[in-house]
């Protein structure tokens, strides 16, 4: 098998499992464990193993000028954006993460537009308008369907908005360091620091929790979260990116929300409805504009 099938493969296996977490990560909180105590779980296991990895890895200074930079990755990408994620997760649905998370090229693009000065033509300004309008359709309509497990749907979609926004941000502030630094270094740095900014909120919830009670269900969808969705997600994007260009892996962005929808469906998780249909049309109308003609790179 030559590499090229080799890292589509990896991109695909990355889209698969980012796509079954919005499920699998639901199906926990908050009987066996809060969203915020999910999110020390999942920091602190993830800083272990990218800490395990470097010991194999060549080591690297960081230049003081990138310390700065590299708490503000940390902050947006390993705390504000897990913790809204999660939580938004635990009060909405599967299906509803899944179609708004895909909002990142266009928050990327607003960014961008505002940080970097790119121009914004009409067509973009049109799938901006149309993939928050998709958005906006989720929050205020989105329980017209009850789905159980998910007590405040509107309120935890307007927290995954804030997850998308945030994750958007960091990707914009993290991208010069991509260049400077190997993965592992960057992850295991901001992985560590986001442990210790997300400390104080996690660790209520992450000490409630009666360890030796879980049920192997549990225990099982915990480690997935740790090793796939944090861990093994960024190793293959990582790997795909050796042979394949960083559109090629951008495109694959377009089939979460349906691996999330199949997989949320089939496993009675989730209901599709009228206003979830049009809300996702909506979204990958306005992330297709967006994204049309110009390169989305993901550090």
């Amino acid at each position: 098998m030559n590499s090229r099938v080799l890292a589509l493969f990896a991109a695909l296996g990355a889209t698969t499992i980012y796509g079954m977490n919005h499920t699998i990560a639901k199906v926990v909180m908050p009987h066996y464990i809060g969203a915020f105590g999910f999110i020390m779980l999942r920091v602190l296991g993830a800083a272990i193993l990218f800490w395990t990895v470097s010991l194999f890895t060549p080591k690297e200074k960081i230049e003081r000028k990138d310390y700065l930079r590299i708490f503000l990755g940390a902050l947006l990408g390993m705390c504000i954006n897990m913790l809204m994620f999660f939580k938004g997760l635990q009060l909405s649905t599967p299906i509803n993460s899944g179609v708004i998370v895909t909002l990142t090229p266009i928050i990327i693009l607003i960014l961008s537009a505002f940080f970097l000065k790119e121009k914004l033509t009409n067509l973009k300004f049109l799938g901006i308008t149309l993939g928050f309008s998709g958005a906006l359709l989720l929050i205020l309509y989105g329980n017209a369907s009850q789905v159980s497990n998910a007590p405040n749907v509107p309120l935890g979609n307007s927290m995954m908005l804030i997850n998308s926004i945030s994750f958007g941000a960091y990707l914009v502030v993290v991208k010069p360091l991509t260049k400077k630094y190997n993965t592992v270094t960057l992850m295991k740095w901001m992985f560590l620091l986001g442990f210790f900014l997300t400390f104080p909120i996690t660790y209520p919830e992450a000490s409630a929790v009666s360890w030796s009670m879980l049920p192997l269900d549990a225990i099982w969808r915990m480690g997935f979260v740790i090793i796939g969705t944090t861990f093994l997600t960024y190793m293959l994007n990582v790997y795909a990116l050796k042979t394949l260009a960083a559109t090629t892996i951008g495109a694959f962005t377009y089939l979460q929300p349906l691996i999330t929808i199949v997989y949320a469906v089939f496993t009675g998780n989730d209901t599709l409805d009228a206003v979830k249909i049009s809300a996702c049309l909506l979204v990958f109308l306005g992330v297709y504009l967006v994204s049309k003609k110009i390169t989305i790179k993901k550090g």
